[in-house]
């Protein structure tokens, strides 16, 4: 195993963004950069304590530091994002391939669409999905199990989103506004009949985008709209984020 390597090193990704020149991404790059000789010592502990040929391994203080370090490695690793790992479903019976392919793109996210290979015609369509999945701090591999559900009985499509940080600064900002727009434009590449599920964080945006395509007589307008779990009236079970903002005006923030 490679000294200061688990999994994947906490090192600057093979594309960098020029976003990343920007003060506050100096920070966090070079925060994970002064972890690289911690997690290169911790690997070297870890490596010695899960040795057969050490005697401690087999000790309780020998699993403890071992695992120290495993959770020091983990919490402190970049992750990379994971495969969507979908190669077949069943529809009506029988295993069919999945093939993932993208039909729309800008800057900020990719449409995927998960095209089932099928050797049949169906009897009637299936029902299109768009799946709106999180943006901050999440991949759309979060929801390979929601994807795997509705596979079997659905024509699916979910947003990719990208890492914000590391799309180039002369892309311009990306804001609520923007977020919206993105659904809209998304919506109007499937044309009509289109059942829209947002997942979490996107609830929001989702009911702007929604709303304005009915207000505006929009031919694509949605079929339907799901929202699952999103902070719609966060007046609701307010949490400790609702009272801060309470007691703190716009110009705190």
């Amino acid at each position: 195993m490679p000294i200061g390597e688990f999994g994947r090193p906490p090192g600057l990704p093979s594309e960098v963004s020029p976003a990343l020149t920007t003060p506050m991404y100096w920070m966090y790059e070079m925060g994970q950069a002064s972890l690289n000789p911690a997690r290169a010592m911790t690997d070297m502990m870890k490596l010695w304590f899960e040795n057969p040929f050490n005697p401690w391994s087999s000790t309780e203080f020998g699993k403890s530091i071992a695992a120290g370090c495993e959770l020091f490695e983990r919490t402190t690793r970049r992750y990379g994002k994971p495969e969507w790992g979908l190669h077949d479903t069943e529809v009506n019976g029988m295993r069919v391939p999945v093939e993932i392919n993208t039909v729309w793109e800008k800057p900020f996210c990719r449409l995927l669409h998960f095209e089932r290979k099928l050797t049949q015609p169906l009897r009637s369509p299936h029902p299109r999905v768009l799946i709106v999945a999180p943006m901050s701090g999440h991949y759309a591999t979060l929801l390979r199990g929601t994807v795997e559900a509705f596979l079997p009985g659905h024509d699916v499509y979910i947003t990719d989103w990208a890492d914000a940080r590391m799309v180039p600064v002369a892309q311009g900002r990306f804001d609520l506004d923007d977020y919206v727009d993105y659904v809209v434009e998304m919506i109007h590449a499937l044309k009509d009949d289109v059942h829209v599920v947002a997942v979490c964080q996107p609830s929001v945006p989702v009911l702007a985008a929604v709303s304005i395509m009915e207000a505006e007589k929009d031919p694509y307008f949605p079929t339907s709209m799901t929202l699952m779990g999103g902070p719609i009236d966060t007046r609701r079970n307010p949490t400790g984020v609702n009272d801060l903002a309470e007691q703190k005006g716009i110009e705190w923030f």
